[in-house]
């Protein structure tokens, strides 16, 4: 079920995103459950949940059925904070 998870996303959803300037990525597939986050225009863009629900979770549910359901993972990376920190403390 990953790999048609994947694909779905590589083919069907990412070149949508791309052509606003948007991405999206896996963060996990536990239980039948897909937790994504979207990445670039998409995470400023005032119609990113609509985006979600109108495109992600619709083409994910109909080409991957097994699926229970799909979040969308809108917090800060832990990655993005650890940067802000050295940058704030004057870490090299």
């Amino acid at each position: 079920m990953k790999k048609s998870v994947e694909d779905t996303i590589k083919d069907k959803i990412l070149p949508l995103l791309k052509e606003h300037g948007g991405g999206i990525r896996i963060i996990s597939l536990e239980d039948n459950i897909l937790t994504v986050k979207l990445q670039g225009a998409c995470i400023e863009c005032p119609h990113m949940n609509s985006t979600f629900e109108d495109v992600v979770k619709k083409i994910i549910f109909q080409e991957v059925p097994e699926i229970k359901e799909v979040i969308l993972e809108s917090g800060v990376s832990e990655d993005l904070l650890d940067m802000a920190r050295k940058i704030l403390r004057g870490d090299s």
